[in-house]
């Protein structure tokens, strides 16, 4: 009986070993041979031609220019969005929430469209107010990014503001520690090690984009629009390569100082949370703050709205629906489908690929899972432009190459280190006996993974699906140089509609992308609510049923 026991642990690691394995070989094959093949790409002309052009240097100096000057005012634009929900009494903090997040359900080419439709010489706003002045250039591209930037940012900072304890903030107010001297010698120093995330991660998302620059950058290129052009344009692999490896610089500095940042971190336990503020000032400031930005961010939509159903604009805003038929009639119904269906895809096998990788590394902790988990989340320090190339440099010629299934593969793998770590993290939080108390009882891993860390991790599931549909549905910066007119999504039409001057097309584009997001949000959020309904219920009858 004892021989048999060990021959089924033996079998049983064996299986798991070997699964560690294979899940590790399929990120080598889809991460870092792709990379490798794009730098073995580059050859010395590409290159001299590359560092001989004048618009290179330029480029970087725009890229890196842009990329600090939206990620300082998109900071303080998040961190006192933040204090205001999190540490003020204002009501309907879910609307805010859910308004103030907006800009992340529509694709980053769409903000510059919005500008255009807004501050353009025919803009809204312009025709409105008599505006003198220029949306295209560096500010414009400025603006735009700061408005696809900052909801992330606003995120991360209220993540962190919601779990600061208030314990040295009230020691310092008996002390008589001034208010400016606490935010020096307390919040600073709490905020220091978050920052660095928040940073890097919306300096990276800037940096990166070729959306916003690509609509409103006119003459002031930056490094993603001249890698666009190079490859879409002119199909050149060489200099495309050679720009990936110079977008991969910033990305791979910031996970690097990212992931050593987290390694250094110290969780810290909130003895006593924070209370809302009774300040009507700070209340009424908030009110004031939280309303404007939300006016910018609904300003783009309600553009989109006019523009998508007006008869002939800029000259007749009456109703019609004749643009959505001509989109219609240009395949949008089609594309649409097409990003839906890569979507819920991505999200199934995302989720399923995520939990097993996540229960390797953070459940069977061993050397092989610690290189497991390194190269799971490589895929962060990607930018979706370059992963593209990659794929075009590697797979081009292939059975796959051209079908939805490549497009369902590379946005997999960029997405795919977020939702990782959300399970990883969802996992290590629960307690680490439960398998001893697993086997001593008899009860196998299957059955533990089944009956315990599924339900205890359902909610995190739902929010790692909605990550990965969301994103999958506005990108466009992984599947630019991938999609064909057969496996196109939708949102790929936005700048083809730009170019041909049918702006009323790509308005309607981006408010079904938009739609389509907001549904899958209501979903995911009624899903959480009921499964949190279900939990508290049992818990109640467990309860019941001990007392």
């Amino acid at each position: 009986m004892q021989k048999t026991v060990v021959m089924k642990k033996r079998q049983y690691y064996r299986a798991s070993g070997g699964l560690k394995l294979l899940l590790g070989f399929i990120f080598v094959i889809l991460v870092i041979f792709p990379l490798v093949r794009m730098l073995a790409y580059i050859d010395g002309g590409s290159l001299s031609k590359v560092v001989a052009s004048t618009s290179f240097p330029q480029a970087v100096k725009n890229s890196v220019l842009v990329a600090l000057t939206a990620t300082a005012i998109t900071l303080v634009i998040a961190y006192a969005l933040a204090m205001c929900v999190e540490r003020s009494g204002i009501r309907w903090k879910n609307m805010w929430n859910l308004v103030l997040v907006l800009p992340m359900l529509i694709p980053s080419i769409s903000h510059g469209m919005g500008l255009i439709v807004l501050l353009g010489n025919n803009g809204l706003l312009t025709r409105l107010f008599n505006l003198d002045g220029n949306i295209y250039g560096m500010w414009g591209i400025v603006t735009g990014s700061v408005m696809y930037a900052f909801p992330v940012a606003f995120l991360m900072m209220k993540d962190v503001l919601k779990y600061e304890d208030r314990s040295p903030y009230e020691a310092a107010a008996v002390l008589g520690i001034p208010r400016w001297r606490q935010f020096t010698a307390i919040t600073l120093p709490y905020l220091r090690k978050p920052l660095i995330s928040v940073v890097f991660a919306v300096f990276t998302l800037v940096v990166t984009d070729y959306g916003v620059p690509l609509m409103v950058g006119g003459k002031f290129s930056t490094i993603p629009v001249l890698m666009y052009q190079e490859v879409i344009g002119q199909l050149d692999f060489g200099r495309g390569a050679v720009y990936g490896v110079v977008l991969l610089i910033p990305a791979v500095v910031a996970f690097v100082f990212d992931l050593m940042n987290k390694d250094r971190g110290n969780s810290t336990y909130v003895t006593r949370s924070f209370e809302a503020s009774t300040n009507k000032v700070f209340h009424l400031a908030s009110y004031l703050y939280c309303g404007l930005v939300s006016l910018c961010v609904l300003f783009p939509i309600v553009s989109f709205i006019l523009l998508g159903f007006a008869r002939n604009y800029p000259i007749d805003l009456a109703f019609t629906v004749k643009n959505m038929e001509q989109a219609l009639n240009m395949n949008a119904g089609r594309y649409l489908m097409n990003s839906i269906l890569i979507a819920v895809l991505v999200s199934v096998l995302g989720v399923v690929i995520s939990f097993i990788t996540a229960y390797f590394t953070a459940r069977m902790k061993s050397k092989a899972s610690r290189l497991l988990h390194l190269i799971a989340i490589t895929s962060a320090a990607i930018p979706g432009i370059v992963l593209g190339l990659s794929y075009v440099i590697v797979f081009k010629g292939s059975f796959i190459y051209g079908t939805i299934a490549i497009l369902i593969m590379v946005n997999m793998i960029h997405f795919f280190a977020s939702p990782y770590l959300m399970m990883y993290n969802s996992l290590n939080k629960i307690n680490g006996n439960l398998e001893a108390v697993g086997k001593t009882l008899g009860i196998g891993r299957l059955r533990m993974i089944k009956d315990v860390f599924i339900p205890q991790s359902v909610a995190t599931l739902w929010e790692m699906a909605s990550y990965f549909f969301v994103n999958c549905m506005m990108t466009i910066s992984a599947v630019s140089f991938l999609a064909t007119t057969a496996n196109k999504p939708v949102a790929l039409m936005i700048n083809q509609f730009e170019a041909q001057t049918q702006l009323e097309c790509a308005a309607v584009v981006s408010l079904a992308i938009l739609l389509v997001n907001l549904l899958f949000k209501l979903l995911v959020y009624w899903m959480k609510k009921i499964l949190t309904g279900k939990k508290s219920k049992n818990t109640t009858v467990v309860k019941e049923g001990c007392a």
